[in-house]
């Protein structure tokens, strides 16, 4: 037997919004020894992102809204910055992005391309998300966004140049690790490049 993991026992912790689980397992070690281990993990489903931008325009659409955890963390008024995103629901995570995409920010994009996966906190949450860029331009937005406000959302849609966007990284207006992510992969790949 070469599998590193023997489950032991699942015990579910809660399933109100998401599932909290405790899970009891021997790993195997790298010198080949067993140890057993209890971890929670809270598994919410995978999600994706996107970062709208408009190479002319030398723009990306964020948006601004309430985060609760970032509230009892801290943040004063519980306000992040961040790019579009979603979960996936039972849809695959382009259907998803394009769906988030409309609801969140107005916009209808078809110039969407994937651009890598990442788990976002792995030591707890199950959570993989899929990062998408899509090139988006005045005419293709079909409606004011804000989100679903029968899901809670109240979401603000801000459009900001590129440079601007990339000092608020500096300046802490924008803390969200995968926003931080896109912006710095947009200016990695020269997706303001002419």
């Amino acid at each position: 037997m070469n599998d590193p993991i023997r489950i032991v026992a699942v015990e579910v912790l809660s399933d109100d919004w998401f599932i909290l689980k405790k899970t009891t397992f021997d790993y195997r070690r790298r010198d080949g020894s067993w140890q057993r281990q209890s971890r929670e993990t809270y598994d919410r489903g995978n999600g994706a992102t996107i970062l709208l931008y408009n190479r002319e325009a030398r723009t990306v659409i964020l948006t601004r809204q309430f985060r609760f955890p970032a509230f009892v963390n801290g943040s004063p008024d519980g306000m992040l910055i961040e790019s579009c995103a979603g979960l996936l629901d039972l849809d695959d995570p382009l259907t998803c992005i394009r769906r988030e995409t409309e609801e969140e920010t107005g916009f209808r994009v078809t110039d969407v391309r994937k651009v890598f996966e990442a788990y976002m906190s792995p030591g707890s949450v199950t959570e993989k998300l899929y990062f998408f860029v899509g090139h988006y331009q005045s005419a293709n937005r079909v409606r004011d966004g804000g989100g679903d406000a029968s899901e809670g959302e109240d979401i603000e849609v801000l459009e900001l140049p590129i440079e601007r966007a990339m000092a608020m990284i500096d300046s802490g207006e924008i803390r969200d690790g995968k926003t931080i992510m896109l912006l710095q992969h947009a200016c990695l790949h020269g997706l303001f490049e002419h």
